[in-house]
This record gives structure tokens, C-alpha cells and sequence, in this order.
């Protein structure tokens, strides 16, 4: 397929869409944010800036004319708005999208089946259909858990204050990556439109076990006064069921644990088997990477 040259970018100012902003602007492609009326973010001079109201098709439409493709990195709190924000691009005549995942594998069967994933499955079911009938083509980016932002907020561990937990023992390998290394390897799926089309894309900084990191954790910070809990999964997913068995559940409490099975439970295709990375010119992490990482987390 032709080149892609013109992105447009939406949910470009939180956690992963801030870098990913930066990364493909490094890489030369000429970038637009989608951005709410009235939003009063600041971008860089290079950016060009289409205020939308995301509830409106042509308000979305509109905004989108002339764009090769849409970079979507919505909270997750919003991400059923992209299918307003899908039909948009197919109306556009924009040829490639790609979605909100960035997380856990969506693409396997048994994580797929997760109540937490419901509105990422839903979108790719959406792109799937619209581009067998050929409106436009479409890349899920799978790279695990954020491994820089887990580290630091307690989602994998939080290294500063020396607190970790171990799911089921913490034996079990998991991919995960970093937010610049995610936002370089969106920049590489707009660099090969083709050799990416209509398909997931795997990218890793590294599989390790959550005890692989504890290790690291105390090496980087010469102790090993650590606070360890050990907890199960499987009480964690049975405890999220119950809730969504109630009349009105709380998804506090239930997503996270979904979640966290996805990542470190068994037979969830967490740790990938096929890579994406060198297509898309990203290098695994070493041993000294990660104590790296770790220790300008920790200190």
C-alpha cells in the first residue's frame, strides 16, 4: 500500500499518547491532535491541533479529512467512544487505524473472553469488518504491561518504595515494555503500512518473571529490606466473578483483577511467542538494561 505521511493522533496528551506524540514526530511524519473543544493543551509549533467534540460523527469526520492515519491512545475509560471515531476514518477515506490496545494479548482466545477487555475486543471486531469490505486497514499493537510507568505506580512494583507483590509465586515470564519503546514501535507500523496490515504487531523490551525483577529491584538498591506480599490469582478472579454477579458491579472491583490475570496468570498468552520487533526496529533489553531501568526507578 502507499506511504503513510499525515497522523492523526488521538488521547495525545496522557501517559503513552505524550510520548508517542514525540516519537512520531521524531520520525518525521507530519502530525495533527485530535483535542476537545476547549482543552487548553499546549503542543509543540510542528503540531497542527483539530479541536472535535468526540460524540460527533461529522464533528470527527471532519477533522480527519486528508489524514493517512489515526493513532488512537484514548484513557481507558473512553474507549468505546473510537467507534464513532472508526466510522469517522472509514468516512475520511483514511487507510490505516490503529486502536487503543497497547496492553495485554486481546488477540488470544482466553484473554479475549476477559470482561475487562470487552471494549478493546469490540473495537477490533469493528476494524476487522471494515476492513474485509476494504474501508480501510488496521494494526493492534500488543506490548504488555507499561514496564517503566508499572514500575513506578505499584501496577508491577513500586521499586522506590521497595514494595512488590507475587502473583502465584512470581515465577511466570510476562512481556512487557516500556512507553518510548511502545511509541517507537508505533512509529514503526507507519513506517511499513504493508508488512503490518490488518494484523496484530508483538513488541517486548523484555519477558521476565516478577521474581526476575525483585531481584533487580534489590540489586539496584543494595537491600533486601523489601516488602514482599504473595497473593493468588485465582481468589483474585473469583472474587471478580462474584462482583459481576451482582445487579450493579463495581468495576473497581473487577477490572484490575482481570487484568492482572491476563498478565500473570497461565494460558493467557502473556508472554509472547512470536516478536514484531525487529520490523519494527526495536531491541530487546539485556540484563544490564533492566538493572538500568531499575535503578532510575528505585533511587
Amino acid at each position: 500500500m502507499s506511504s503513510l505521511t499525515k497522523v492523526a493522533i488521538a488521547g495525545s496528551t496522557g501517559n503513552l499518547g505524550s510520548v508517542v506524540l514525540e516519537k512520531v514526530l521524531e520520525a518525521g511524519f507530519d502530525v495533527t491532535v485530535l483535542t476537545r473543544q476547549g482543552g487548553g493543551h499546549s503542543f509543540p509549533p510542528s503540531v497542527k491541533v483539530a479541536e472535535v467534540d468526540y460524540d460527533s460523527l461529522d464533528s470527527l469526520t471532519n477533522a480527519l479529512q486528508g489524514q493517512d492515519a489515526v493513532v488512537s491512545t484514548i484513557a481507558s475509560a473512553a474507549l468505546s467512544k473510537q467507534l464513532l471515531l472508526v466510522e469517522a476514518a472509514v468516512k475520511a477515506g483514511v487507510k490505516r487505524f490503529i486502536p487503543s490496545e497497547f496492553g495485554s494479548n486481546t488477540v488470544h482466545p482466553k484473554t479475549s473472553q476477559l470482561p475487562s477487555y470487552a471494549d478493546k475486543v469490540a473495537i477490533r471486531k469493528a476494524l476487522e469488518k471494515e476492513a474485509e469490505a476494504g474501508g480501510i486497514t488496521y494494526t493492534v499493537v500488543i506490548n504488555g504491561p507499561f514496564l517503566d510507568w508499572g514500575l513506578q505506580n505499584g501496577f508491577v512494583a513500586n521499586v522506590k518504595a521497595r514494595r512488590f507483590t507475587l502473583w502465584n509465586g512470581g515465577d511466570q515470564l510476562f512481556s512487557a515494555t516500556t512507553l518510548a519503546t511502545i511509541a517507537r514501535a508505533v512509529a514503526g507500523v507507519l513506517k511499513h503500512p504493508e508488512e503490518t496490515k490488518n494484523r496484530a504487531v508483538y513488541v517486548q523490551d523484555a519477558a521476565v518473571s516478577s521474581n526476575q525483577l525483585l531481584e533487580l529491584g534489590k540489586k539496584a538498591t543494595g537491600s533486601d529490606d523489601w516488602n514482599v506480599a504473595h497473593a493468588s490469582l485465582d481468589d483474585h478472579v473469583n472474587q471478580a466473578w462474584e462482583e459481576l454477579r451482582k445487579p450493579q458491579p463495581n468495576p473497581a472491583k473487577f477490572v484490575t483483577n482481570f487484568i492482572m490475570a491476563a498478565i500473570w496468570g497461565e494460558g493467557y498468552g502473556s508472554r509472547f511467542e512470536k516478536l514484531d520487533n525487529e520490523l519494527l526496529g526495536i531491541e530487546e533489553m539485556k540484563e544490564e538494561d533492566l538493572l538500568a531501568l531499575v535503578t532510575k526507578l528505585a533511587n
